[in-house]
């Protein structure tokens, strides 16, 4: 049985209302253990899956799960969810230094895919752990900011344009001198640390571009919010321009580039040169 897009919103409210009373608190950064995706864990990460893991089983799903935290496992009937191929990849806070920190800038990340490569996420949720905004897509029908449809902005480099940078600090000024032509077109630059809810702003128009050269950027940081953005009208690609493509693993890793459809010659034509 597929999962309904209102099951993936009660997912993310369920975490929200457990998170937020706890943002920039001390519990919430208690630190826990190292989680399979390579971070430290922290109490409000664990919360947060912990959340997740207990509506899914309340509802009787079989599936298997991608989490920030314990990495990969069945929930459910292990050979129902093999072949039924439903997949749910999530990191219950994406963002979590910020969270642990007071800064409003936070988010629960939801996709659920039927297969198992990134071609096969269907559905995906992202909800704001400050604001409580839920974004969403189902594929083919569009994205939504709560019940609104929203689409990426029409500005091309010509425009005052808004990009976000993530760099690695390992090799940051060389990462630094390649960008230079692009940081001369751009009107403002952010690092604003959740990867999912930055995708989401490109989704609504607020910003134009996303660079993410880190080579440590997982696909549970993104999975959802790559689907928001194709479905606002944007795009994502490798940094030779080429599709993201990749089965869906804990382990699948990747730099990205993410922008509206007006910047993307522009974005591919500099980062080749």
């Amino acid at each position: 049985m597929a999962l309904s897009i209102d099951l993936l919103k009660e997912i993310a409210i369920n975490v929200y209302d457990a998170i937020h009373p706890i943002l920039g608190s001390e519990r919430a950064a208690e630190k826990a253990q190292r989680g399979a995706g390579g971070d430290i864990s922290m109490q409000i990460d664990l919360i947060a899956e912990n959340i997740v893991i207990d509506t899914l089983e309340n509802e009787n799903v079989n599936l298997l799960l991608i989490s920030e935290e314990l990495g990969e496992q069945y929930i459910g009937n292990k050979e129902k969810a093999i072949k039924s191929q439903n997949v749910l990849i999530i990191d219950p806070v994406d963002g979590s230094n910020n969270a642990v920190r007071g800064i409003p800038y936070c988010s629960i990340s939801i996709a659920y895919a039927i297969g198992r490569t990134i071609n096969d996420i269907k559905k995906a949720v992202i909800l704001d752990l400050n604001t409580k905004d839920i974004y969403w897509a189902i594929k083919g029908e569009g994205a939504y900011l709560n019940s609104n449809k929203i689409h990426v902005s029409d500005l091309d480099i010509t425009d005052k344009c808004f990009f976000e940078l993530n760099l690695s600090m390992k090799n940051f000024f060389k990462q630094i001198d390649k960008l230079r032509p692009i940081f001369r077109r751009f009107f403002r630059v952010r690092v604003l640390g959740s990867s999912a809810l930055t995708l989401c702003q490109l989704a609504k128009g607020s910003m134009e571009a996303f660079i993410n050269l880190r080579e440590t950027n997982r696909l549970v940081d993104v999975a959802a919010g790559m689907l928001i953005l194709k479905e606002a009208g944007g795009d994502i690609f490798s940094l030779n321009g080429s599709k993201i493509e990749g089965d869906l693993s804990i382990y699948l890793k990747f730099p990205f580039i993410a922008s509206n459809n007006k910047l993307v010659s522009f974005l591919k034509k500099e980062l080749s040169s």
